[in-house]
């Protein structure tokens, strides 16, 4: 059933309360493509991939990927596809009761019923992707920098060789020199499993390094989309704005 993991979404809305989150999002993302969601904050692009993995619902609108309406088709159907989805929170969100190696391979221990001993080896070479040494694999988390929980996130994203991955402002709360390497982190993970990538963010470096493809974000709604080639020469005011941090223009600060 699964093809190439192509997602797309119509019309999407969503609000919290009289918050208007989500004002009628559009998209698309091909298969092995890079797009960043840019924007400021709250402009909707977490709640947006949060929407499209399952992890919220939308008041409105439609996911399909590879043509299947997730509204509409079976729950096994559907976790087949969630199943071939990864996801890197913005606070990493490891667990602080197990070992670094026991969240790597949690998923796949859990729920695939690998055995402790697949699990470590996977954790082990997981852990080698991500530039982590052997040692680290029976530390506690609180052990780690921010930096070192940040790959194991990463790691355990890639654990089970998702098509697609959803990074959710990976690089915030890091130093310039540790956001480059996660930034090229991510860059040899998608290669080496053919993965797309949908990174939310609003680090231009992040933007300029890591899209093919970029959707900016403005009060819920798509105000432009194109190719990093044309970010800086969009023709957009509001991105214009936003890309070279002017306090001045037609972006309301709130």
């Amino acid at each position: 059933m699964l093809l190439a993991l192509r997602i797309s979404f119509s019309n999407i809305k969503k609000k919290f309360g009289n918050n208007v989150v989500l004002n009628g999002v559009s998209g698309e993302f091909k298969d092995m493509e890079s797009i960043i969601l840019l924007g400021g904050s709250g402009t909707g692009k977490s709640v947006l991939i949060k929407i499209i993995c399952g992890l919220l619902q939308q008041d409105s609108g439609d996911i399909e990927i590879d043509g299947y309406n997730m509204n509409k088709i079976s729950t096994k159907n559907k976790q087949e596809f969630m199943d071939n989805i990864g996801f890197l929170f913005q606070s990493g969100a490891l667990f602080d009761s197990l070992k670094v190696w026991e969240n790597i391979a949690f998923k796949l221990i859990h729920k695939n019923n690998l055995s402790v001993t697949k699990a470590r080896d996977l954790a082990a070479e997981k852990l080698e992707m991500i530039g982590l040494k052997p040692r680290v694999m029976d530390m506690n988390i609180y052990e780690l920098s921010g930096g070192m929980q940040k790959r194991v996130s990463l790691a355990r994203t890639i654990a089970s060789n998702p098509k697609v991955i959803f990074f959710d402002e990976p690089t915030t709360g890091l130093d310039p020199v540790m956001s480059e390497v996660i930034n090229d982190l991510i860059i040899k993970c998608s290669k080496f499993l053919k993965s797309t990538n949908i990174i939310v963010t609003h680090d231009m470096k992040s933007a300029k390094k890591l899209g093919d493809k970029i959707l900016f974000l403005y009060k819920g709604e798509v105000l432009w989309n194109g190719t990093r080639d044309n970010l800086f020469d969009s023709g957009n005011q509001y991105l214009h704005q936003f890309v070279n941090g002017y306090s001045i223009g037609p972006i309301v600060f709130n």
